[in-house]
């Protein structure tokens, strides 16, 4: 993956629009985002890839009994995973650990 910041991603966006490589967008040396691209030779791929996101958070929202909200608190890099609070729900195979807000 390559890195580029918010400038040259802007000054150079056609070429790297037109490209295949996956772009770590920073600004001031920190991720802000990624470009990843999906040609036509991916699209089905890239469908299928979604597709299988959603299944996965459906599942991951229903076993752990997290809310979107709370989920999406787990990607927020700026709150350390230690400081996040633990949902215990109790289930037949015994605890299941979630953290949550």
């Amino acid at each position: 993956m390559k890195r580029v910041g918010v400038r040259d991603f802007r000054d150079r966006a056609t070429r790297y629009l037109a490209g295949d490589e996956v772009l770590a967008i920073e600004r001031h040396g920190q991720p802000i985002g990624f470009y990843i691209p999906v040609g036509a030779r991916r699209q089905e791929s890239a469908a299928l890839a979604l597709e299988r996101l959603e299944q996965t958070v459906e599942r991951v929202l229903d076993e752990t009994g997290l809310s979107e909200e709370e989920l999406s608190r787990l990607f927020d890099l700026r709150t350390p995973i230690d400081d996040l609070p633990i949902r215990r729900d109790r289930d037949a195979g015994g605890d299941a650990h979630a953290p949550c807000r």
